[in-house]
């Protein structure tokens, strides 16, 4: 990849015909886009987040356990009736709008076999690894939750590849709300996890009804005969892509089920509640912004505006680090507070997980980037086995890990495993000698802000943990901007999504007054 982009004043970016070539429909539409998503993530993945650490208090450490252990599986498991085609669906629909229900004729007579051919792995893997019978029975009845997922995934896919976030943003957040209402009216009434995953049965099929009717009101429908050329596009192409998934899944996920087979159902709690923080953390920074801007992304690369790709590319990744590291900060430093707080006296180990694995997070948020462009490139195989190696260096690493350091291992084993995998992707692109100068000048200065940062947190952290972040996060913030962490043209980029923004204008008049 060349990223040969000079760094510019934002005069001078403004005028920029690389830059320029985003026309300003598609940064109005990618920031309406964001916006929408991002009030989704709000509302419902935070409305989510705030459940799962609720559960953790409800069930305990044990039953918390089972819910993680289950959980694992059922991500894992999700990658089959998926298999990559939610990817392909995305990005050539929003390239060809008018083939829309040739795509979802194929993926409605797809799917469906493939869920019953997930559900059946699941069952098997559960068998496998030794599991009680108590926690089988309730794989096999979440396990349920395969098919009706999948048919509302694939209208889903199919609103994000026309653009019409606002709609999968509305019914998520029904979603979330209607299973969560469901959930705790079941736990209320002394229904445990059997009437949790019925909650979770129930919500998923409405969820699933909801999409199809708003999908139908589009325009959009299945086309039948099947197109053999589409359907056999979709597994060949998707089958990459369902590989890469499967073992991303798994080497996420590994942790919680090896944890369970090799330590029992209480370290899996304490892991799983560290879980659910970096998860969080990572579905409210980075998947909101990833999915808002995947379309814009495939179709400038698929025009050949290679210039403007190549910097999306860099400036997602940074913005991304930008992002997450006072979070690793943060949860590092006040970790054990934190989890005390959060999850209560019975989660005692959490708190090492998190100071280990919240740095996780900050590795991943870099890696999808870059993951995410060797998708639009349809470079599949290349991340096939990025993630082949990952999730074998993962499982090692547990089993070597778990048994000396318990839960901890699990940590320190995926961190490892993450850090390796990101240097293994960068490999992945030709990145020019004046790159590799741009992002260490732009490292240092942000690692002069993260200094800061840290020196404020450990002298306010004996006053208050709270007064710790209230404080730090302006710090820095004001940090950033002093050190010059953030490039000139990066100036533009905000610029732009600012034009998008309500009030957009009048930000644009303000700008260019000061620009002359």
């Amino acid at each position: 990849m060349e990223l040969n982009t000079p760094l510019k004043t934002p005069a001078e970016a403004l005028n920029d015909p690389a830059v320029d070539s985003l026309r300003q429909d598609d940064a109005r539409r990618a920031a309406r886009n964001a916006a929408a998503l991002a009030l989704s993530n709000v509302s419902a993945k935070g409305l989510l987040f705030v459940w799962q650490l609720l559960l953790a208090r409800l069930l305990g450490a044990e039953g918390y356990g089972v819910y993680g252990t289950i959980g694992a599986l059922l991500a894992v498991g999700a990658a089959i009736p998926d298999f990559g085609m939610g990817l392909i669906v995305i990005r050539d629909v929003a390239r060809r709008p008018q083939d829309g229900g040739r795509y979802l004729g194929a993926t409605l007579a797809l799917q469906p076999l493939l869920a019953v051919l997930g559900y059946g792995v699941l069952i098997i893997a559960a068998l496998l690894l030794g599991y009680d019978s108590t926690l089988r029975a309730l794989l096999a009845l979440a396990a349920l939750n395969l098919l009706v997922d999948a048919l509302g995934n694939m209208c889903h896919n199919q609103l994000l590849a026309l653009e019409r976030m606002v709609i999968p943003a509305i019914i998520s957040t029904g979603h979330i709300a209607l299973l969560i209402a469901l959930a705790g009216i079941a736990l209320a009434t002394d229904g445990g996890l059997w009437g949790l995953y019925i909650a979770t049965l129930i919500a998923g099929v409405v969820r699933s009804g909801v999409y199809w009717l708003a999908l139908l009101r589009t325009g959009t429908r299945p086309v039948f005969p099947v197109d053999r050329i589409v359907a056999r596009g979709l597994l060949t192409n998707g089958l990459p892509i369902a590989l890469a998934s499967f073992l991303a899944l798994a080497y996420t996920h590994a942790d919680k089920m090896l944890t369970t087979a090799l330590l029992g159902t209480e370290d899996t709690g304490q892991l799983t509640a560290g879980f659910v923080v970096v998860y969080g953390v990572i579905e409210l920074l980075s998947t909101t912004i990833l999915v808002a801007v995947f379309p814009l992304m495939s179709r400038t690369y698929a025009s050949g505006r290679q210039a403007m790709f190549d910097f999306m590319l860099e400036k997602l990744a940074f913005f991304n680090l930008t992002l997450s590291l006072p979070i690793g900060i943060y949860t590092t430093l006040l970790a054990v507070p934190l989890a005390a707080l959060i999850f209560g006296p019975e989660y005692t180990r959490t708190a090492d997980v998190l100071q280990v694995l919240i740095w996780y997070t900050v590795v991943a948020m870099v890696f999808n980037v870059f993951a995410k462009a060797l998708l639009i490139q349809n470079r599949q195989k290349r991340l096939l086995l990025i993630r082949v190696g990952g999730l074998a260096l993962n499982i090692a690493l547990n089993l070597v890990l778990l048994p000396r350091m318990r839960v901890t291992g699990a940590a320190v084993a995926t961190l490892i495993a993450e850090s390796v995998i990101l240097v293994m992707v960068l490999r992945s692109f030709d990145l020019p000698a004046d790159w590799w100068q741009r992002t260490v000048n732009h490292l240092w200065r942000l690692g002069l802000a993260a200094a800061g940062l840290v020196l404020v947190v450990l002298v306010l952290r004996p006053v208050h943990p709270l007064l710790a972040a209230v404080i730090g996060l302006p710090i820095y913030a004001g940090l950033v901007l002093i050190s010059g962490a953030l490039a000139r043209d990066d100036w533009d980029l905000i610029y732009r999504l600012a034009l998008a923004m309500p009030g957009g204008t009048v930000i644009g008049r303000y700008w260019k007054r000061q620009l002359t």
